[in-house]
């Protein structure tokens, strides 16, 4: 890579194109995702133009920066790409299965190179020789054999032929061959006239063309033969160069004047190559519109192009590029400013409020600011959950092929977001999950029908949020946990398992480490690794995992996880000389009780009855052991907690207040400790626990 740098920094004098590498890696990969994303959307029945253009411009885009950044290989690769999808686009080909297989292969190919590239080089290059010929001859109209083979399987019961014939399509340019002359210019760079020789070259059916001689410096004139329209070629020609570069006129004739649907500021010119340009009148001006009306050109765009690249316009315009490090950093300092804040507010109490108002005025502000600026900045680490989404698609479109078997996906609550620290953890637990649901829970097309389901399964996607943490449940209509075969299987590895576990308990079994129920080991799944990992790494997010499932109908699981790991709401309670701290979002009220409320029944377990409900009461003096200096106090207040759906009382001496409180992990600094998922520097600069509310619920559950 630092080779190829020198070589594209020397065509300048003192210019190095290297500081723009990062940014074409990032736009590069950004647009590979989109045209990804956009062929497993594709509707192969029946094809929008403007989609196919999108893909096009995906692929032309990633072809223009490779080919500028000297990345020969992957502009090589995108050229190729970028000529199947402009025959398609053109209806000059049908779309077929095999080209989204293969521009989804030239996709994966294209982005291992330009990781190679990014690595400076390093690692063995993959070979695009195969994908080039296989893009080559569908762009040429040319079925694979497997594909017609398979066609005649479908439909004729007799055996495919050994080969079978190419099927060859006709090309879209049918109208007469005539002779143009085009100019383009002025030209910004030279590559953009040898883009043009380039289509003539790679479009079969469109012509041919020649360079013309005595054109400027800045201009090519070129000698057309073609059967395309002007308009053909203009829409041909605006992927490469802007169309007020472009002018056109036939080769022996008077100047053509554009049709109705091309009306544009196009001069055809009249000067014969190498003579003095003469002035011109623009031919078949546009009439100015009435008072209130709107061009008809501007009302009636082309399949939404236009629209779409101006709303992206305006999109990139609007948004910038910053390294996640800096983002991180600015979180840290927002988080140190709130504990500021917070020891001074509490250096402030007692002051007299008569004699100190302006200065309590302003700490006031400081803290309205101080909230507003968090909540700021965390928004800006906050991002949707389709990100992780739209990773999905393609590996389930790929994994359903390979075992035969149709699945469909569908996605809800993409908008909801969710802390990047996290997402980019989640994805690895996520992907296990579809992995699971697709190769032991779908069942196969034939097995469906036998028991009276659709052949096509579905694996539903979701994300929303509960109170503060977010919920991603993974679901699939397929077969569900067979409970009988669990069980034998966890008697079989010497597990401890009876027949009146609850069904809770016994889908918990699946996350024992090698424990696995598939009945042959596949280059898939049946190694019994994959479902310890997804409970274990979804703990280390302070997060929890629960199954359901029914036998024949499907199985859900539910990964429940906080939104961010970095500030929250919480409100501080004394037990004792200790201050701990409950994430606000879980807090549903708090009130004083008498000790003739609490019940007490079996094994020492304790009730309390709030409004016709009894509920679990957990003494945090006795979970966290906490000693007693003043005999005389006691805890008489209850705080009531709520997390997914069960909620317990807490027993407390006494409400100290709700403050935001910066998360600080203890597993790194400390060690992992039961009931506490971190600890947060308070104003007076003490350490105080922040509680795990659900394994404090999971605790009475149990």
């Amino acid at each position: 890579m630092e080779q190829t740098r020198q070589e594209v920094s020397g065509a300048g004098a003192d210019f190095d194109l290297g500081q723009f590498y990062q940014i074409f890696f990032e736009e590069a990969s950004e647009n590979l995702d989109l045209m990804e994303q956009m062929l497993l959307e594709l509707d192969l029945r029946s094809a929008n133009d403007e989609e196919l253009n999108g893909i096009f411009r995906c692929a032309h885009s990633i072809k223009g920066g490779s080919a500028t950044f000297g990345f020969a290989d992957v502009a090589e690769l995108t050229h190729q790409m970028e000529s199947l999808l402009d025959r398609l686009r053109r209806h000059e080909v049908h779309a077929v299965p095999q080209m989204v297989d293969v521009l989804l292969e030239s996709a994966d190919a294209s982005r291992s190179l330009l990781a190679r590239h990014q690595a400076g080089g390093q690692g063995q290059a993959v070979s695009t020789t195969a994908l080039l010929r296989r893009i080559a001859d569908l762009a040429a109209g040319l079925l694979p054999d497997d594909a017609a083979a398979a066609s005649a399987t479908a439909t004729a019961a007799a055996p495919a032929p050994a080969r079978a014939a190419p099927k060859a399509l006709a090309p879209a340019f049918a109208g007469p061959a005539r002779a143009l002359e085009i100019r383009i210019g002025p030209l910004e760079r030279p590559e953009q006239a040898d883009a043009i020789e380039e289509l003539f070259r790679d479009i079969p059916g469109l012509g041919s063309i020649r360079d013309l001689a005595g054109a400027p410096a800045n201009a090519r004139w070129f000698a057309v033969q073609t059967a395309a329209s002007n308009e053909e070629l203009l829409d041909l020609l605006a992927f490469h160069v802007a169309k007020e570069q472009v002018q056109l006129r036939e080769a022996a004739a008077a100047p053509v004047a554009p049709s109705a649907a091309s009306q544009a500021p196009y001069e055809f010119f009249t000067d014969a190559p190498g003579a003095p340009p003469t002035p011109v009148a623009p031919v078949a001006p546009v009439p100015a519109p009435e008072a209130g009306a709107e061009n008809k050109a501007d009302a009636e765009p082309k399949a939404g192009a236009e629209p779409k690249a101006a709303a992206q316009a305006q999109v990139e315009s609007t948004t910038i590029r910053v390294d996640v490090k800096k983002v991180d950093q600015l979180i840290n300092l927002v988080g140190e400013l709130v504990i500021t804040q917070a020891m001074l507010a509490q250096n402030s109490r007692g002051l007299d409020a008569s004699a100190h108002q302006q200065l309590l005025a302003g700490l006031a502000d400081l803290d309205r600011n101080t909230r507003d600026l968090q909540e700021s900045v965390m928004s800006i680490r906050m991002i949707p959950m389709s990100i992780v989404f739209n990773r999905f698609p393609r590996m389930l479109r790929d994994l359903a092929n390979k075992l035969g078997k149709k699945v469909e996906l569908v996605t809800l609550g993409e908008a909801t977001e969710l802390d990047k620290g996290l997402v980019e953890k989640i994805i690895d637990p996520l992907t296990h999950l579809v992995r699971n649901s697709c190769d032991h829970g779908i069942e196969l097309p034939a097995d469906r029908l036998a028991m009276g389901k659709p052949e096509q399964g579905t694996i539903t996607l979701s994300a929303a949020h509960q109170g503060g943490s977010i919920v991603i449940e993974v679901r699939d209509d397929g077969r569900g946990l067979a409970r009988g075969k669990i069980l034998r299987k966890a008697r079989e590895r010497g597990l401890e398992v009876s027949e009146q576990m609850a069904d809770a308990d016994v889908w918990q079994l699946i996350f024992a480490p090698g424990f696995s129920t598939a009945d042959q080991v596949t280059d898939v799944s049946g190694r019994g690794v994959g479902m310890d990992v997804v409970k274990r790494n979804i703990a280390a997010l302070n997060g929890s995992v629960e199954v359901d499932s029914a036998e024949g109908y499907g199985m859900k699981v539910s990964v429940r996880l906080p939104l961010t790991l970095a500030i929250m709401d919480g409100m501080s309670v004394g037990v004792g000389e200790e201050v701990y701290i409950l994430p606000l979002s879980c807090v549903v009220e708090s009130f004083q009780v008498d000790t003739d409320a609490v019940s007490t029944v079996a094994q020492g377990s304790q009730l309390v009855k709030v409004r016709d409900e009894y509920m679990p009461v957990i003494a945090l003096e006795k979970i966290f052991q906490v000693p007693r200096f003043d005999l005389d106090k006691s805890s008489c207040i209850m705080v009531v907690v709520e997390d997914d759906g069960s909620r317990v009382a807490l027993l407390v001496d006494e409400l100290l207040g709700q403050h935001q409180v910066v998360v600080k992990n203890l597993e790194s600094n400390y060690r992992k400790v039961p009931n506490v998922s971190g600890a947060t520097i308070l104003g007076d600069g003490t350490v105080a626990l922040i509680l795990d509310t659900g394994g404090l619920v999971r605790r009475a559950r149990h």
